[in-house]
């Protein structure tokens, strides 16, 4: 990762942390998601985009798109997912709303229901003084779900290699 980048990801982190970034409005007044709007990441990745293919096969097969305006690589048809590459791989995937795991969790959710349906999920406390949410490592293998949450609300999911999205965590890197 270039330095330039590892501080636009790190500005881009204190950014989304400060303005609470990835909340879904709740509330009477706030029509609920319709059911089957959210699309399923597994721990293998997306249907289209697998952990560990490269860039140059995901551009081939027309799913990685960097032609986009934007801090890096995008996937076609999914505008709630930022990939992570490291050595041309695919190692990460960023997910917002309405994307979720397997198990329902996505962003919005309580905590609680993270811990109900991740039993065996490691807290992860985020350094103090820093713009940073604490977070629940769900570990299968080499893989892993990271839940970033205030505390209450998960804010960021992210899914991929467990080893990167630890290194995200204690490092603080961004999809950028």
């Amino acid at each position: 990762m270039k330095l330039r980048q590892f501080g636009f990801i790190a500005a881009l982190t204190a950014a989304a942390s400060i303005a609470g970034s990835g909340v879904r409005p709740q509330g009477p007044d706030v029509p609920a998601r319709p059911v089957g709007a959210a699309e399923v990441v597994g721990l293998d990745g997306l249907r289209n985009a697998e952990f560990g293919a490269t860039e140059k096969e995901l551009t081939r097969r027309g799913v990685l798109r960097t032609e986009v305006d934007a801090c890096g690589p995008t996937l076609a048809g999914h505008g709630s997912v930022s990939p992570v590459f490291v050595d041309d791989r695919l190692v990460l995937l960023w997910l917002d709303d309405p994307m979720s795991t397997p198990e329902g969790i996505s962003v919005g959710n309580p905590v609680d229901e993270v811990r109900a349906a991740y039993p065996a999920a490691v807290d992860l406390a985020a350094p103090q003084g820093a713009y940073r949410f604490d977070g629940l490592l769900a570990r299968d293998g080499d893989r892993a779900y990271l839940f970033l949450h205030d505390g209450t609300t998960v804010r960021k999911v992210i899914a991929g290699y467990a080893d990167w999205a630890r290194r995200f965590f204690d490092e603080g890197y961004g999809p950028c």
